[in-house]
């Protein structure tokens, strides 16, 4: 019989942490359809409201009740709207690890939503589900991921060397730090199928310009529960 996340809310001070809904399709195409977001993740190029929707639908159901993970829409608690979304994936029920991967949206970038709903899933993962090790890769030149996993308390574990694919524009147009932590295995986040990366060349959603792929170097962070206990005091999530 294979194990399974259960269909949780997970909340915060200012975070709700549910699964995604249909009326999440406009606000997700948006979302993903940033620049930065598609410079640093694998999801399709352009990201349109079929590819929201299929995931909204099919992908992200299917990623819990296929025991490989659960993923989050992260919303405001106060005003609803939806500031990014967590996933976890690879999930191992023998050994209990898992990987987080997540994106923010353009416009909630420096409010610390980022480490906030990372920490959340985090103290769900260990405390409620009893899981021991989640991990996080990020690409070597996104110091703004790199940022969000020291400040969760992640242990750098070392390099996989040219393990990656970003994209950059091909006009001179240098890859922007975001606050996505992702990796190539893992970068459709939170597109979870259908995410092959576009050939170098390939026509982007505003028509700025193209896409090329360059190769990059992962870091491998790792969090355990004894990282995390007791250092969360302002965060108090809760699971219903």
């Amino acid at each position: 019989m294979t194990s399974t996340f259960p269909d949780t809310t997970i909340s915060t001070d200012r975070l709700v942490l549910r699964p995604f809904e249909e009326a999440d399709v406009p606000a997700l195409t948006e979302m993903m359809a940033d620049d930065q977001i598609a410079a640093w993740m694998g999801t399709p190029v352009p990201y349109t409201r079929t590819e929201a929707h299929d995931f909204v639908t099919r992908h992200a159901p299917g990623r819990r009740t296929s025991g490989e993970g659960i993923v989050f829409a992260v919303t405001e608690l106060l005003t609803q709207r939806l500031v990014g979304s967590v996933e976890l994936r690879g999930a191992d029920w023998r050994v209990l690890s898992a990987e987080a991967v997540y994106a923010t949206a353009s416009w909630a970038r420096g409010e610390g939503y980022a480490s906030e709903s990372l920490q959340a899933v985090a103290q769900w993962l260990f405390h409620d589900q009893k899981f021991e090790r989640l991990e996080i890769r990020t690409a070597a030149d996104n110091t703004a991921a790199q940022q969000v996993a020291q400040k969760l308390g992640c242990i750098s574990e070392g390099v996989l060397r040219h393990a990656g694919i970003a994209r950059t524009r091909t006009e001179n147009w240098a890859i922007p730090h975001t606050g996505a932590g992702t990796h190539p295995r893992n970068w459709a986040v939170p597109h979870t199928g259908g995410g092959t990366l576009p050939r170098a060349g390939a026509d982007t959603a505003n028509g700025d310009g193209d896409w090329a792929e360059i190769r990059t170097d992962l870091i491998v962070w790792s969090l355990l529960p004894e990282d995390i206990d007791g250092s969360f005091e302002q965060l108090t999530p809760r699971a219903w």
